[in-house]
Formats: C-alpha cells, structure tokens, sequence
C-alpha cells in the first residue's frame, strides 16, 4: 500500500519575494501556490503503519471454499453482517465403507463396512428427514409466530433465521452426485462448524446401516459471497483485492439494508 501511487500534496498560497518591475534591486511580495511541505512522505513518513484485519466465518485446515476478511472499516461491517444470521452453503463429499476416528478420510481408520444395499433413494429420504427434522428446530429458533403475517412475508422473502445464537441447523440438503461407494452433498446451514458436517456424513453412514467418512468439505457461499466473488491464491495482490473491495461493497450494503 505505501509503495502505491499516492494522492499529490496539498497546495497553499504563499507570498514570496520576487524582483520588482522596476529593477535596481527592489523586491515586492508575490502571491504564489506551493505544496504543502507538512504532506510529504518524508515529513508524514509511510501513509499506512497498521491495518486491522478482521476474520469472517473460519474455515479449518481440511476445508476450503469462500473466506471472508474485513479490512478497516469492514470490520465492523463484517460484525453487522454476523448479525444478520446469513445461510452459509457447501459441497460436502462423502465415502461409504469405513469409519475414522476424526469423520475424515485421512483419520485413523476405525472399521470397514459393506455398502451395496446403498441406493440413492435410500440416501435421499435420509436427507429428506434431516431437512425436515431441523426446519421445526429453525422455526422454533427464529422466535416467530407462523400464524401471523410478518411471518408469511418473512418466509416469501426467506429470510426467517434464528433471532440469536442456536445449534447448527441444516435449512436445506440434496445429493449432488451419487456412485457407490461415493457421493456428494450440497448442505445449506446456520451456525455449523466444519466438523460438525464432517460428523454428519458419518452419522448418514450409520442411518443407512453402514459408515461413512467425509472427502471434502468446500464453503461455496457465505451469505452474500460467492466462489465468483472470491480471489484465488494468484491473485493475491494490491490491485485485485482493491477492486474486489470495490465490486463486493454494493452487495453488502444492500444485504445489510433489506435484512437489518
């Protein structure tokens, strides 16, 4: 940031002596602009000394996906947009046959299964428990009267969420992709760690009488972020994280004024 181009110093009217029209030696005053020496890096020394950064939602070590940082000012931004309870979205991978200490394929393994009586229908009316299992859990979280039409309006617009910190809860699942012994799950959740996913796709193992570990956990969204939004590791740099500053600044304004 201090090796950026930075703005020009200010200018003020100085009155400077000058050689006067007449000549023989007489001066007179001049009024003249000049910089403001007070604005010169060597006098100010480097424009920035410190940033604060703040950290999003956290992702561990074997999860990938969308990470959100808060720069400055953002930071606050990033606390309001805490309070607004956003879903979160991932791609969850999972393998049938085996069980591990950590619900991860790199665990220590703990048993090996069969896994042939596993159909997709199987596993999706699994899912389809889950979902509606924890739909009563964010009703009842969300501290809202469903007789009533704030309700009705809340749930066109989507936008009923727990009014405080709750359990994890799973708003919607579905099963992206299914080939034994593998399968791939889309989960969109409320206050989930990335264990906590990897836990489930162990306990799905066991509701259809086998086991089951978790291959990947990636964040595909985190409120109003995308994967599109988000800035690859080769691209890491001044001018890219300027401009995605820039593009993502009218999403979360316009989040922050429909939902708070």
């Amino acid at each position: 940031l201090n090796a950026a181009p930075g703005r020009a110093p200010r200018q003020q009217v100085r009155f400077l002596p000058a050689p006067a029209a007449g000549g023989g030696g007489a001066v007179e005053l001049v009024a003249a602009r000049v910089p403001v020496l007070a604005d010169h890096p060597l006098v100010r020394g480097p424009r920035f000394r410190r940033l604060k950064i703040g950290a999003g939602h956290r992702l561990d070590v074997k999860a990938s996906g969308v990470f959100v940082l808060g720069i400055g000012r953002g930071n606050k931004l990033l606390t309001d947009l805490y309070n607004c309870h956003l879903t979160k979205v991932y791609t969850v991978g999972g393998l049938f046959g085996k069980a591990t200490d950590d619900f991860s394929d790199t665990g220590k393994l703990v048993e090996k299964t069969t896994f042939d009586h596993i159909t997709r229908e199987k596993l999706e009316r699994i899912l389809a428990v889950i979902q509606g299992t924890n739909q009563k859990a964010l009703l009842m979280y969300s501290n809202i009267d469903m007789k009533t039409q704030e309700a009705y309006e809340l749930a066109v617009k989507g936008l009923i969420r727990p009014m405080g910190k709750s359990p994890p809860i799973i708003t919607a699942v579905r099963c992206l992709q299914f080939a034994l012994p593998e399968f791939q799950l889309e989960i969109h959740c409320l206050h989930e760690t990335q264990q906590y996913l990897r836990k489930m796709v162990h306990e799905i193992g066991l509701e259809l009488k086998s086991s089951a570990v978790c291959t990947q956990v990636r964040r595909i969204r985190d409120g109003v972020f995308t994967l599109d939004d988000a800035l690859p590791r080769t691209q890491w740099d001044l001018q890219s994280i300027r401009e995605a500053i820039q593009n993502c600044q009218l999403k979360v304004e316009a989040e922050l004024e429909k939902t708070l």
